[in-house]
């Protein structure tokens, strides 16, 4: 009952950021066609040479969730293994007291490791992990940042994402949003102020903060579900181990009174 409260509240607070999000994305691919590059954006320039990357694993603070926690971390693994197959050094970055607790014990070195934030995330959540993030890629000790977290679908059913937050050239440069034949009618041509290469420089960062906090959000969502789904199973399979022991109890207890019962007649019948 707890975790469908949260839930509820989650879920909202998920579905109202989404529109924002995918608006704040064609907003800066329309402002992209209006800009060069030149090296002036950081965040989109994609580094000559792939050697570091960074992962940034998305978990709980607390368990009771299925399958939740381990998901995540077995697909975060499995993205380092890839990357080491293929010479590549890793950084690890581990939200959650679930992920950061597994990557220590498992002996890695966790560079940024942040918990108590997953029940319920703030947007100044958000912004100090993709400041920390951001200052990784421009310094140039990462030369791609992934995500890890589970996408919210249904209370059901959460998906694991990986997605590929910097750089940010190929999503804003290549990807065009989808809108309708009414929309393209209406867009013209605008005029920039004080321009769009100080917009699209002002975006970018902004971009990052809501890319990690829609991320927050969605794995919140998914958390709340998969503990509601998780107790209600246990709630079923506990009902149904009482409905088994019951029945084996009373099976045991009539046996003892039929074999108590055949005693007192045996003995009646030798006295007899």
């Amino acid at each position: 009952m707890v975790a469908a409260a949260r839930l509820r509240r989650a879920q909202a607070r998920i579905e109202a950021l989404r529109p924002y999000a995918e608006r704040m994305m064609e907003l800066m691919q329309e402002v992209a066609k209006h800009t060069e590059g030149g090296g002036q954006y950081p965040l989109l320039d994609v580094h000559d040479e792939e050697k570091t990357i960074a992962i940034i694993m998305l978990t709980g603070d607390r368990g009771l969730a299925g399958a939740f926690n381990a998901n995540i971390i077995r697909h975060a693994l499995g993205l380092h293994d890839q990357a080491r197959a293929e010479g590549k050094s890793v950084v690890w970055a581990a939200i959650g007291r679930k992920g950061v607790g597994t990557m220590r014990f498992r002996g890695f070195e966790v560079r940024e490791a942040i918990t108590g934030i997953t029940d319920r995330p703030k947007f100044t959540d958000a912004e100090d992990i993709a400041h920390r993030v951001v200052r990784l890629y421009v310094s140039g000790d990462v030369d791609r940042v992934y995500l890890v977290y589970n996408h919210f679908k249904s209370p059901m059913e959460q998906l694991v994402t990986e997605e590929v937050i910097l750089p940010l050239g190929e999503e804003v440069v290549t990807s065009e949003p989808e809108v309708s034949e009414q929309e393209r009618l209406l867009q013209g041509d605008f005029i920039y102020e004080p321009s769009a290469s100080a917009i699209l420089q002002g975006l970018l960062p902004s971009y990052v903060d809501n890319v990690i906090y829609r991320a927050l959000l969605e794995s919140t969502a998914s958390e709340h579900g998969a503990r509601m789904t998780a107790m209600r199973n246990a709630s079923e399979n506990a009902e149904e181990m009482i409905g088994k022991l019951t029945l084996a109890m009373n099976k045991a207890r009539q046996a003892a009174i039929t074999q108590d019962i055949l005693e007192v007649v045996a003995g009646a019948e030798a006295l007899a």
